[in-house]
């Protein structure tokens, strides 16, 4: 029976239960009103940098739109009052590489782009995406991959082939020996490849007929060459603005000179410092990931080693990796094969201002790497074909972010990070020249000892490439030069290559011809030095891979090669020997200059 103690203290229980909840009722209230409150604050921030971030694009517009207006206004009044006289300026005209037509030509692909991006793409794009193009991509993959289909499109490939080559050659079929170079080289990769019967011929036949189709575009079609040469002339422009800080640090007595470590080798710290911001905003992993998507439809190869060989195009064989350096521990033995011979096969920009100013065309070097990039994964996947089964695909690769808080230190990290590839070029320079200088002398005494004068290593060494210089179209007065420059390129490197190339250009000892063919021929990092680097560089990514990087590099090292040789005889069969004669005439005649693009321009 309860007393009235139990009692009491029962109601006194309640009492504070119900106080508890009651407080806590009210506790959670406040809570919900301040969760409210923080919340509409945080729509009210969320609305107030919307509108800001709007405004700033409508003013953004705005004021292009008023300089687009007025830059047009000036035109039409120098276009009127001022082109007639004896004094005409890059104003007149529309000119699609200065002035007033280049600006025309950025707003256009700016906007286009935006109208794409931001208009077509959200509203209807993904819907043509999924009912048409995607069908229609899925029906032509199957349709065109069956074996008489590819018949009849490899039949139509070559009638094609065999009626250009007809015209191109009508006035001088010397220029079919060009033709034998990739030849030997195709059935040279086929009887030396490492699996015969695992060869895709569609991903080699679709490489090499890209790199083809990119030649004639950029050296034998006008409009191509055109382009291509103002994208020369841009970018040896751009590399050119390095002068004024190295001008600054060195003095103007050295650069004015000339010498190499101080004039010409600063402008990897500008280039870098470009890229590396590049790299901060995101613009270079979409421009590349972009044309890997490309290359990767036309010639069937995976995404990591479609991604690195367009990169290539811009950036270094050590840089490039940094991409996909998450994935690099997952490729197989053929892709890695593949990354390594497309950093073979190309040089970087970086590198661009050294070649030019030996007297290396800048249009040239640039269609050089662009014409390697299909190239390098066609001859990768003949010499050593997929045997494997890839790890990565479009939809589990993402290309790694810059690790840098900030532009400013994406910019800082960027020019430091040139100094180990400076110091790497001119202590490999060093070294090497030394070490050939050493094997001349040691050869040349031996040969003097049984009287033979004034044959030394690289003699030797460049006569194992004479028959491959012939064959790529050089004239034969010109082979002995030519394969001594390849040979130097192939046993030192590209920068005592060029430089001797330029030697050769001063003293008029080559013709255009010729020139152009070696410029295309030593247009790649294939050397030991640089071999080297990219198995130290591609081990300290994957150490468990490093055995397989080893034994792929060799070969990898022959393909960059190869590549660059397939490059100059296409180069060699679809030159215009009047536009070359007169691209080098203009130079030789430009006394004291230092990059043949700059003075092309400036006569």
């Amino acid at each position: 029976m309860e007393t009235n103690g139990q009692k009491n203290t029962a109601f006194e229980v309640d009492d504070a239960v119900e106080n508890y909840t009651a407080v806590d009722t009210e506790v959670q209230e406040i809570d919900a009103m301040e969760s409210k409150a923080e919340h509409n604050r945080s729509n009210t921030k969320r609305r107030i940098k919307k509108v800001a971030r709007n405004t700033l694009k409508v003013g953004v517009h705005f004021v292009v739109g008023g300089y687009f207006a007025y830059a047009t206004y000036h035109y039409i009044d120098i276009e009127n009052n001022y082109c007639e006289s004896l004094n005409p300026s890059k104003l007149c005209g529309i000119q699609f590489c200065n002035g007033y037509g280049l600006l025309v030509l950025l707003l256009g692909f700016v906007y286009l782009g935006i109208l794409y991006f931001q208009v077509i793409k959200p509203t209807v794009g993904k819907s043509i995406q999924r009912k048409y193009i995607s069908p229609f991509a899925k029906w032509w993959k199957q349709f065109s991959r069956t074996r008489i289909v590819s018949s009849i499109m490899l039949l139509v490939l070559l009638i094609l082939l065999a009626v250009f080559l007809y015209f191109q050659t009508k006035e001088d079929r010397n220029k079919l020996r060009s033709l034998l170079a990739p030849c030997v080289l195709i059935l040279a990769g086929y009887a030396f490849s490492y699996d015969r019967k695992a060869i895709k011929w569609r991903t080699v036949i679709s490489g090499i007929a890209c790199q083809f189709i990119l030649g004639i575009m950029c050296l034998r079609w006008d409009v191509g060459r055109k382009i291509f040469e103002c994208i020369g002339n841009k970018v040896a422009t751009f590399l050119s603005f390095s002068d004024e800080g190295s001008r600054f640090v060195f003095g103007n007595a050295v650069i004015d000179d000339g010498i190499f470590a101080f004039a010409i080798l600063p402008v990897i710290f500008f280039f870098s410092f470009f890229i590396s911001i590049l790299h901060y905003w995101g613009v270079m992993q979409r421009i590349v990931m972009k044309l890997g998507w490309l290359i990767q439809q036309m010639l069937g190869t995976t995404v990591c080693e479609s991604v690195i060989s367009a990169a290539n195009i811009f950036l270094g064989m050590s840089e490039s990796p940094m991409l996909i350096r998450p994935y690099i521990k997952k490729l197989t033995s053929s892709e890695l094969h593949s990354i390594m011979a497309s950093g073979f096969a190309t040089v970087s920009g970086s590198v661009l201002a050294g070649y030019l100013s030996f007297g290396a065309s800048a249009a040239h070097l640039i269609t050089s790497s662009v014409m390697a990039a299909p190239a390098a994964l066609a001859f990768s996947k003949l010499y050593m074909p997929e045997t494997e089964e890839s790890q990565t695909t479009s939809k589990n690769i993402e290309l790694e972010k810059s690790e840098d808080s900030s532009i400013l230190d994406a910019a800082s990290n960027g020019a430091n990070n040139a100094i180990p590839i400076v110091a790497g070029i001119v202590a490999n320079i060093v070294a090497f020249v030394a070490f050939m200088a050493f094997l001349n002398a040691v050869v040349n005494w031996l040969c003097f000892l049984v009287g033979l004068d004034d044959i030394d290593f690289e003699w030797i060494f460049s006569k194992l490439f004479f028959p491959l210089v012939w064959a790529m179209g050089v004239p034969y007065k010109d082979c002995n030069i030519v394969a001594k420059i390849v040979a130097t390129k192939s046993i030192i490197n590209e920068f005592v290559a060029y430089e001797r190339l330029g030697e050769y250009i001063k003293s008029g000892d080559l013709d255009a011809r010729s020139i152009t063919i070696t410029t295309f021929a030593i247009c790649g990092f294939a050397n030991p030095s640089s071999l080297g680097i990219l198995i130290g560089t591609l081990s300290a990514m994957a150490p468990n891979r490093r055995y397989v990087i080893t034994s792929v590099a060799m070969r990898a090292f022959v393909v960059g090669s190869i590549v660059c040789f397939v490059s100059a005889s296409f180069a060699g069969l679809l030159l215009e020997e009047e536009e070359e004669n007169r691209l080098y005439a203009k130079y030789l005649n430009a006394p004291q200059r230092k990059n043949i693009t700059i003075a092309f321009l400036e006569r």
